[in-house]
């Protein structure tokens, strides 16, 4: 059996050539198994691989399991763009979830902000990413995530710098992150950096903690103010307007009555006209029907009736006439 003498540091090691051998195969067999595994990689359902060659730019992989020359040659980077970045600005989330858990330190140097009024504000907010070019998110900015944060608190600090405390506190808060979300689109896309703006809101806007007490109790005066106010106003709008209706349904009704007062005027008037002409045709027949007519309507309402002739001589003078209609 022939002997093989192998030196691994300062130890000189004698094996069999069978032993030697089988060394060398397994030692290929490790290389080859090794050589397969960085051979493979995988992407993942919301990735995509970004290949480089020696250093350079070779292709882009999609989901699935992939293959690269391997001992460094390729080099895969693997890039999240159906996924939706966050980041945080004047507080951090320790844990999300349904009693979501918030970091006590201060961030006061990214949420302190000079107003357009010369207040301070502390002004809490995040913005929402994607990827949509993972190339250029790679390669076009050393440092990424710090360039989007950097971004964004200098368009916040330019829309609040251009604004009132009162307007970023209450009346111009959803304008804000429209603004901020465009500017800071534009911007990043100077710089080529492969994202898009997703959504930018302002989770709490609120003076220092130092004069929080102070302002508060400003604001609880002022509404005080404003609902004595409008208490007021209230009552005096409500007697107003009855005020006001009573008066033009009492102008209403003199009207109204007016108009009645006035057309039975002129119905009365173009009657009697009207009897007059028919008269003047026939003065006799009508005095005589007209005589006629009345003493219909009177006899009609009497029930007992007695006719005394004029001529007739020695009435009885205890005639019980009560109740009963005589006629002459």
């Amino acid at each position: 059996m022939a002997w093989k003498k192998v030196k691994i540091g300062d130890s000189e090691f004698e094996i069999s050539s069978t032993h030697y051998w089988l060394a060398i195969l397994g030692a290929i067999a490790l290389i080859v198994v090794i050589t397969l595994l960085m051979s493979f990689y995988q992407v993942g359902a919301n990735e995509r691989g970004i290949v480089l060659r020696f250093g350079r730019y070779r292709t882009t992989t999609y989901p699935g399991l992939r293959w690269k020359l391997p001992w460094g040659v390729d080099k895969v980077y693997k890039v999240k763009v159906d996924y939706q970045y966050k980041e945080e600005f004047g507080f951090r989330t320790l844990r999300s979830g349904v009693k979501t858990q918030y970091s006590r330190s201060q961030y006061t140097d990214e949420s302190w902000m000079l107003t357009g009024d010369l207040n301070i504000a502390d002004v809490k907010w995040i913005v929402q990413y994607r990827i949509n070019d993972p190339i250029n998110f790679l390669f076009r900015v050393r440092d990424q995530g710090g360039t989007i944060r950097d971004v964004a608190e200098a368009a916040m600090r330019f829309v609040v710098g251009d604004r009132s405390f009162h307007e970023v506190l209450q009346t111009e808060r959803r304008e804000i992150a429209e603004v901020m979300k465009d500017f800071m689109q534009e911007t990043l896309d100077k710089y080529n950096i492969g994202i898009n703006i997703q959504l930018v809101q302002l989770k709490d806007v609120h003076p220092p903690g130092r004069v929080r007490d102070s302002f508060n109790e400003v604001n609880r005066a002022k509404q005080e103010q404003e609902t004595a106010i409008n208490e007021a106003s209230q009552v005096y709008n409500r007697e107003i307007y009855r005020a006001d209706g009573e008066a033009k349904r009492v102008v209403q009704e003199a009207r109204g009555y007016g108009i009645n007062r006035t057309n039975r005027a002129e119905g009365d008037a173009k009657l009697f006209t009207s009897v007059f002409k028919e008269y003047l045709k026939a003065k006799d027949v009508t005095r005589r029907r007209l005589y006629l007519e009345t003493l219909e309507d009177v006899m009609s309402k009497v029930d007992k009736k007695y006719f005394i002739d004029k001529d007739l001589k020695g009435i009885v003078p205890f005639l019980n006439l009560t109740g009963t209609g005589v006629v002459k």
